[in-house]
């Protein structure tokens, strides 16, 4: 039985976060996957400190899909160190948890 994660990555650019979003979706390797434009970035990079704008990608996909799919962010994602964090949600609808799993092709819970 497989559980929904949410994973988080930035990106440049809305043309680049939209062209890798749908790969993973086209591959089901994600569900669903947000796109959210103008998020301010303040990180230390090689020393200094950075400022940046930036589009973070919400990917909802499963645990199961999950070592597939941040091996596919790596290596199209045109960052030398992205962003990929995956949180696990405390509780999800069993609805929408299914959707995912479905979308995924993937065992669910019940």
């Amino acid at each position: 039985m497989d559980t929904l994660i949410v994973v988080l990555c930035t990106f440049p650019d809305a043309a680049t976060a939209r062209q890798l979003g749908t790969e993973l979706v086209g591959k089901q390797l994600a569900a669903c996957v947000n796109l959210l434009t103008g998020v301010e970035s303040i990180y230390r990079w090689q020393g200094q400190i950075e400022n940046a704008t930036e589009v973070l990608a919400l990917i909802k996909t499963t645990r199961a899909a999950y070592p597939a799919l941040a091996k596919a962010l790596a290596s199209g994602h045109p960052y030398e160190v992205p962003e990929i964090v995956a949180l696990a949600p405390e509780t999800v609808a069993d609805t929408y948890l299914a959707w995912v799993c479905g979308e995924i092709r993937t065992a669910c819970p019940g």
